[in-house]
């Protein structure tokens, strides 16, 4: 199939196919050379003009589940992120989880007096004598990106945060930065005022090297909606228990006796968090 294929991306936007950018996706989840090469011939061979980049996706996930759930997985992370929604409650637990793990004493969901008026706050959390102030941005869409309006918006919040936290003796001997997560991509226009104002912005691909997805891969922070070996509804189960990472599973594998399986469901369920996870205490 001739490189110069055009796809879609989820923007609307058309791009030459790169078997590179397929094969690359495909090594970072763990894909031998063997499994890589077998799954891009295969979908060099089903490739047409016009093919959104999510079905192309969804064609590589099921070859791959096909050759390893565990790895399967890690391929559909940026779906699985986007099934933390509707209502991105899940997903502030997981941030706030994924910033726990950095190693701050967190809170979820907290309402805070600013200077003027008070302010609820999708997490809160403190190292030392740093304070965080964190903004979730959860989107349902891969298309949608977060511009400059949301940097600006929560500027404004956690300045007038900070002005009041300054003036009490508990936490005026602190300092205080703002940060805002986001499951999408930032506009340049966003990281560029992020920058200039000081407030720490992490996107899906943003800061490289430190991007959302780069702290779940390098931390192994997958959320339980990565599981293949799971439907929705059991899925929600969990998350409605609190229980957003699949390593949280790993840790308490009883959490599994929630979803009210047969043992050998409940088998194919543990062996993938282990996989996952890299863990051996399942069981």
């Amino acid at each position: 199939m001739p490189q110069t294929t055009l796809v879609k991306k989820a923007s609307g936007e058309k791009e030459p196919f790169s078997q590179e950018k397929l094969e690359n996706s495909l090594k970072r989840v763990g894909a031998d050379d063997e499994a890589t090469g077998i799954i891009t011939d295969k979908i060099q061979n089903w490739l047409y003009e016009g093919v959104s980049t999510k079905k192309i996706y969804k064609q590589a996930f099921n070859l791959l589940k096909k050759h390893r759930s565990g790895l399967a997985a890690r391929y559909q992370l940026r779906k699985a992120i986007m099934e933390l929604g509707p209502t991105g409650y899940p997903f502030e637990h997981f941030v706030a989880q994924l910033i726990r793990h950095m190693g701050y004493e967190i809170k979820v969901g907290q309402i805070l007096q600013g200077y003027c008026v008070k302010h609820e706050v999708d997490v809160v959390a403190i190292s030392g004598s740093e304070q965080i102030f964190v903004e979730c941005k959860f989107y349902n869409s891969q298309g949608k990106h977060a511009n400059v309006q949301v940097p600006l918006y929560i500027r404004s919040r956690v300045e007038d945060i900070i002005k009041y936290a300054e003036t009490v003796p508990e936490t005026n001997h602190l300092t205080f930065r703002g940060w805002i997560v986001t499951n999408t991509r930032f506009t340049t226009d966003a990281t560029d005022y992020g920058k200039c104002i000081g407030l720490k912005l992490i996107g899906w691909d943003y800061p490289k090297g430190n991007s959302l997805k780069d702290l779940i891969e390098k931390e192994g922070f997958f959320p339980v909606t990565t599981l293949t070996s799971m439907n929705r509804q059991q899925k929600q189960i969990l998350m409605d228990e609190g229980i957003v990472l699949v390593r949280q599973l790993c840790q308490k594998p009883e959490i599994a006796d929630k979803l009210e399986i047969n043992p050998e469901k409940r088998k194919k369920i543990i062996e993938e968090v282990k996989n996952l996870c890299n863990c051996s205490n399942c069981s």
